[in-house]
This record gives structure tokens, C-alpha cells and sequence, in this order.
């Protein structure tokens, strides 16, 4: 009996440690690969697949005006407005949307998170439905005293479409990842929207 508990306590052991050293291991070389990853730029130009949206990129501006798109000014500040083109790709309405662009330029709070108004009828934040493209308006407030920049970067977002997620066996879109980065020329103040 006393031999059966060493050899199953150093099978535990030689297997703990096995173990320990695989993951080590894949630790190193995932954080290794990530740093040395490079993330593609992308073209205003060219349409942008994210999985479940396709973007075409618009325009950027900066608007002194107190409303843009029905969206009232803080006071004291002006709106950063980013313009682009949506198609949702799934096969059902969705506003997942929030963190399919990240301002990167000029360094925004990343707690800052933009307002997203559909520009056709200034609807705040709607569902999208399949197949239909629409305008929609990011918009950033800046300090008013700030210089409009001259260009406004974006990190855009992709997810994974899953079949079953591991948590709770039910689909949807998972592993947000960067597709790349997106720099978009800003045109100076026009007092409103255009």
C-alpha cells in the first residue's frame, strides 16, 4: 500500500510539473508572438471587414455647433465627428457596435466613449438591421480651447463568430482583435454639421 501512494504521488508530481512547464511554455511564446504581431494599416479608401460589419469610412471633422446630429454640446467643448458607412453582415438586428472603433489620435480618455447617432434621422445608438447600409456618426467631445487635429486615428475592432461560446454553449461574436489601424485626415471647424 505504501508503495501504490509514492508512485501515484510522484506520477502527481511528474504530471503537476509537466504541466506547469507546458503552460510556462505557451506563455511565453503567445506574449512573445503578440509583441511582435504588427497590426496592418488600412486605407480610408477601401472597404473594412470586421466579421459582422462592413465599414466604408467617410469623413472626419471637427463642429464648433451646439448640436450635432441631435447630440447637445457640453459646454465649453466642441464635437471630433467621424462619419462612416455601415453594413450590418449577420442575419440579425444588432447595435454591437461600441467597440468596433477606438480612438487612438489624438489621445482621447479611453474612458471617453463617443456618442454613435444614425445621421439620417439623428437617432441615438439604433439597432442596425442585415444587409442595409447606413451612415452613422461617431462623435468625441474636445476641450473647446483645443487645435482641431489633423488627423483622426482609429483602431478598428474585429470579432469571431462561435457557433457555441465555452461558457454558455450559445452563439454570438467573440475574441475582439484589432483588423488594424485607420487614420483619417480631419477637416477644420464648420461650425456644424455639413
Amino acid at each position: 500500500m505504501l508503495e501504490s501512494a509514492r508512485s501515484r504521488l510522484k506520477a502527481w508530481l511528474a504530471a503537476g510539473i509537466g504541466t506547469a512547464a507546458a503552460i510556462a511554455v505557451a506563455g511565453v511564446l503567445g506574449a512573445f508572438e503578440a509583441r511582435h504581431a504588427q497590426v496592418p494599416v488600412l486605407t480610408p479608401a477601401n472597404p473594412i471587414e470586421t466579421g459582422q460589419w462592413l465599414l466604408r469610412p467617410v469623413k472626419a471633422y471637427v463642429s464648433a455647433g451646439k448640436y450635432v446630429y441631435g447630440t447637445l454640446r457640453k459646454p465649453g467643448t466642441k464635437a471630433l465627428v467621424f462619419e462612416v458607412d455601415m453594413t450590418n453582415r449577420t442575419a440579425q438586428s444588432t447595435k454591437d457596435y461600441f467597440e468596433l472603433l477606438q480612438a487612438t489620435r489624438p489621445l482621447l480618455d479611453p474612458a471617453t466613449k463617443p456618442y454613435i447617432v444614425l445621421t439620417r434621422d439623428e437617432t441615438l445608438s439604433p439597432e442596425l438591421h442585415p444587409g442595409m447600409p447606413e451612415r452613422m456618426a461617431y462623435i468625441w467631445d474636445l476641450p473647446d480651447g483645443a487645435a482641431a487635429p489633423a488627423s483622426l486615428g482609429l483602431t478598428v475592432i474585429r470579432k469571431t463568430y462561435k457557433q457555441r461560446d465555452n461558457l454558455y454553449g450559445l452563439p454570438g461574436w467573440f475574441n475582439p482583435s484589432p483588423v488594424g489601424t485607420l487614420t483619417v485626415p480631419v477637416v477644420s471647424d464648420t461650425g456644424g454639421q455639413p
